[in-house]
């Protein structure tokens, strides 16, 4: 299941002024010095070039004339709850790759319906009915098909590849519509002559690990429809974290320390809601150049989930982080480590 657009289905849906409109989900870059990323952009937008990780300064270069919308995800952290709900309706084996991206596992599911593709079609009407907004979904026999079923026919598709299908489907999809050939390997795909699936599926495995290493081999199986990887709805978060990007910088000790607090509380309830606590506590800091800083500390217990103790030990990372003038535009807490609360920390007596 892959939301179409979803950041900025999201802003259309809430502002209807905005959907004939090339729309841009990131920072302008004309009241940012050009700096920032795109989130992700409309389909009229993405006609002119526009693609996520693209810069704000390319994409307002490309167009002139978008919308740029400053991304608000806790909204589609929200909406993206209301769809993991609708998923459980069907099945606890969800891998979950993004706010709105997702593999499902329908073997076996509550609803005992022995069609995945009427699975699919159910859940794309619940998705909308209860968001009004679109989805496509892949349906296939294995996760690398199913990802490209999903991207096939947007938006608002649904594409079945079936076992007798894979040659139809993989031999003559471009090259670079294969997961794992991104913008760096595709020119050297070019370079091997390699334009589509049937080209892919000429050469053999030896050369294709030759040329592009370990995704050479990776292709080699998937062009030939295998892929063998499960469902992983079992595995276990290894981080969870909180952080706020600011319009003007912060540059105060006090309004850092008001921040982390904000911060802190926020990742404190979601600790508690997961049932997690961490030994690892990572502050990350970003400047009004746009310079990244992290830093941690590990402890030897758990730290408790309480804001106090957050804070304290983020403000000592921080004042080891920021020397001299304070210019801090975006603020991050992350705990990593993480057990279920469960596992507690056993202190034996030495005698």
């Amino acid at each position: 299941m892959d939301m179409d657009a979803f950041y900025a289905s999201i802003e259309m849906r809430d502002n209807p002024d905005l959907r004939n409109k090339p729309l841009v989900i990131a920072r302008n870059p004309r009241n940012t010095g050009g700096h920032g990323v795109v989130a992700t952009a409309n389909y009229i937008a993405r006609t002119y070039g526009i693609y996520s990780a693209m810069s704000a300064q390319k994409a307002y270069e490309k167009c002139p004339q978008a919308v740029f919308v400053t991304p608000n995800f806790e909204k589609y952290r929200q909406v993206s709850n209301e769809i993991h709900k609708i998923f459980h309706e069907y099945t606890e084996m969800i891998e979950y790759v993004a706010l709105d991206e997702a593999y499902l596992d329908v073997t076996q599911n509550k609803k005992q319906i022995t069609s995945a593709v009427l699975i699919a079609h159910q859940i794309q009407q619940k998705i909308f009915d209860k968001t009004k907004l679109t989805s496509s979904t892949g349906v296939s026999y294995n996760k690398f098909l199913a990802k490209l079923a999903s991207d096939y026919s947007k938006p608002a598709g649904i594409t079945v590849v079936n076992k007798e299908d894979i040659r139809d489907f993989l031999d003559p999809l471009t090259i670079d519509k294969f997961r794992g050939v991104g913008r760096k390997t595709l020119p050297k795909m070019y370079e091997a002559k390699i334009y589509c699936g049937k080209d892919l599926r000429k050469k053999s495995e030896q050369e294709l690990v030759r040329k592009f290493g370990k995704i050479g081999q990776q292709l080699y199986y998937r062009v030939r429809g295998i892929d063998d990887r499960p469902v992983e709805w079992k595995r276990q978060r290894k981080s969870i974290g909180k952080e706020r990007t600011f319009d003007s910088a912060l540059n105060s000790s006090e309004q850092v320390e008001s921040q982390f607090k904000i911060l802190a509380n926020l990742l404190v309830s979601s600790l508690v809601k997961q049932q997690k606590h961490g030994k690892t506590l990572v502050v990350k800091v970003r400047n009004s150049n746009f310079e990244t800083i992290t830093k941690r500390i590990t402890l030897m217990d758990y730290l408790p989930n309480d804001e106090d103790t957050i804070v304290f030990y983020a403000r000592e990372i921080f004042e080891e982080i920021q020397e001299g003038q304070i210019d801090v535009r975006l603020l991050g807490i992350t705990i990593t480590n993480l057990d279920k609360i469960g596992f507690e920390n056993i202190k034996l007596e030495l005698k």
